[in-house]
């Protein structure tokens, strides 16, 4: 993992910093979007199975893996609860592993034709190259999202560059640009190699008319070059391309993280880069807080874990210092501990397994949450002047949102990860940044109110529709109770023939059917009426009224 740094030595300053091992992973939730309804949660991945891309579906086989390999993968599994191992892994024995494999409720997909990223971070920089680990693709099944992970590595980088990479490079799009048009925030460029050094992608954030534009014509950023090459074949919902899986960004343009950093003494950073590192902010003056004062009050009680780190080197524990901010996770120990730095079954595992799934399902839940919100108020807009058309549609789409939130609360809501107390205590702590825990409350209640009013809506139109039929009945027990007593041998039709009883029958029908669709018309009004006469206390003139009322035109 060597670092290509063009015109620049290392090590210039005797009391620089160096990270050792530097590890990022972006954890970027996306909204999938069907096209035309025709596509379900179930068939994104299929559709991405039938088509020729470098995407392919990862299918773990631990009986001809290593021992290392399955060592590592078991201290996975048992890190986690028995219900998010269903989650993460399926259920089968393994003489069924392609059932189990089809059954299991996440589909993992990897591209490996990206071996390194060029990173300028600002311009006039040297160039770092490093690694790419692995890009992979998560979908999860009955919920229409997929999450993009992307794993980069490097060595040897002063902290500073670290701090860099951190703020600059997961970004989607720019949020604006400098006096030299090159976009704020990101890196001057980012290019991504294949294994033969060939250029695949290259970021384009210094283009600004075409991010203008873009939101001018579509009312939705574009996203960078390189990361729509990335996600290929899925394309943006708002493009003018539209491609066979379509997506849509549910955040703002800071791609969700994981950072790894081994330095040679992690007691020597300063309390200001802790809290740069926490809050992946831009690097600055040492000895200079990156935001005022009351707003970093408590930075260690609110994002510290500091299980594993006393500051004094006082415990037998490997020293390791985590913070989490929500969208960063950082963790940070001692370069020349093998126990940190052993990437089968060390730390570093542990970061680029269980850590990493952690962060996995804290941001699954909220973009799953963020999803049935979102379609909640969409089924809202759709409902104009309460036409008979979108009121349908209103309902359908409610009930199809009540019916997603409890097959997510009942399949992928975990309020309790894992019985091993560190990743316990930071599942909440993500959590708890994150606002997941209130964001589902919200959602929760947000759905209950719109099926709370569905229902009740449903029990008015029954209650009307009931006394509409009383009324009906009502009226046309007058008729029934006439006819039955004046029936009796009134019209002797035994003698007449089959065609005139047809002919008195119709003639009976049609006046009586008139009869019963006319009161079903005024069914209203004379239920008014009949509440009013049913009323002792009201006189005979106000009866009288509203009877006549019955009868008024353009009421």
């Amino acid at each position: 993992m060597m670092i290509n740094q063009q015109g620049q030595g290392q090590g210039d300053c005797a009391t620089e910093i160096l990270v050792r091992q530097f590890r990022q992973i972006l954890v970027w939730p996306l909204q999938l979007t069907p096209q035309e309804g025709k596509i379900t949660a179930t068939a994104y991945w299929e559709r991405l199975l039938s088509l020729d891309t470098a995407w392919q579906e990862v299918v773990d086989d631990d009986a001809e893996s290593s021992v290392d390999l399955r060592e590592r993968r078991y201290a996975e599994f048992v890190a986690f609860t028995p219900d998010v191992q269903h989650f993460l892994y399926g259920e089968g024995q393994a003489a069924d592993r392609a059932k189990a494999q089809s059954d299991r409720p996440i589909r993992t997909f990897r591209r490996c034709d990206v071996a390194t990223i060029d990173l300028v971070l600002r311009k006039g920089d040297p160039t770092l190259t490093l690694n790419v680990e692995r890009i992979e693709l998560y979908f999860f099944y009955d919920v229409d999202l997929a999450v993009l992970a992307v794993e980069i590595d490097g060595s040897d980088l002063s902290l500073e560059q670290v701090q860099e990479i951190m703020f600059r490079f997961g970004r989607a799009y720019p949020n604006s640009w400098d006096a030299n048009g090159n976009g704020s925030s990101c890196c001057a460029s980012v290019q991504l190699r294949s294994h033969e050094g060939a250029v695949l992608a290259t970021s384009d954030y210094h283009q600004r008319e075409r991010y203008l534009d873009f939101v001018s014509n579509h009312l939705s950023p574009r996203v960078a070059d390189h990361w729509s090459f990335l996600l290929q074949p899925l394309m943006p919902h708002h493009g003018s391309e539209h491609g066979p899986i379509l997506y849509r960004q549910l955040e703002h343009h800071r791609i969700p993280m994981l950072a790894y950093l081994a330095v040679d003494d992690p007691y020597r950073i300063g309390r200001d880069d802790w809290m740069r590192l926490g809050l992946a902010a831009r690097p600055g003056p040492k000895g200079l807080a990156p935001f005022a004062a009351g707003f970093l009050e408590g930075f260690e009680a609110r994002h510290c874990y500091d299980r594993f780190w006393d500051g004094q080197r006082g415990h037998d524990q490997t020293a390791t210092r985590m913070i989490c901010s929500g969208r960063a996770f950082i963790m940070v120990g001692e370069a020349d501990n093998p126990h940190f730095t052993n990437a089968e079954t060390g730390i570093l595992s542990q970061f680029r397994h269980q850590y990493f799934l952690l962060g996995l399902i804290a941001h699954f839940h909220k973009a799953a949450l963020l999803i049935v919100r979102d379609r909640l108020a969409t089924a809202m807009s759709q409902l104009q002047n309460y036409s008979a058309t979108t009121v349908k549609r209103f309902k359908r789409e409610s009930r199809l949102c009540h019916v997603n939130f409890l097959r997510f609360t009942h399949r992928y809501w975990f309020q309790e990860v894992s019985n091993q107390r560190p990743a316990q205590d930071l599942f909440k702590l993500w959590t708890h940044h994150l606002g997941t825990e209130r964001l589902f409350v919200d959602v929760r209640e947000e759905v209950l109110d719109m099926i709370s009013y569905l229902d009740s809506d449903g029990l008015r139109k029954q209650a009307n529709t009931v006394v509409r039929l009383t009324v009906v009945t009502f009226f046309g027990l007058i008729g029934t109770l006439v006819t039955g007593f004046l029936g009796m041998n009134l019209i002797d039709l035994t003698q007449v023939s089959f065609v005139q009883k047809s002919l008195y029958f119709v003639a009976a029908l049609v006046p009586m059917t008139f009869f019963t669709f006319y009161i079903a018309a005024k069914s209203q009004r004379l239920a008014e009426f009949v509440d009013t006469m049913s009323d002792e206390r009201q006189p005979i003139r106000v009866k009288w009224r509203a009877f006549v009322h019955v009868w008024e035109r353009g009421r």
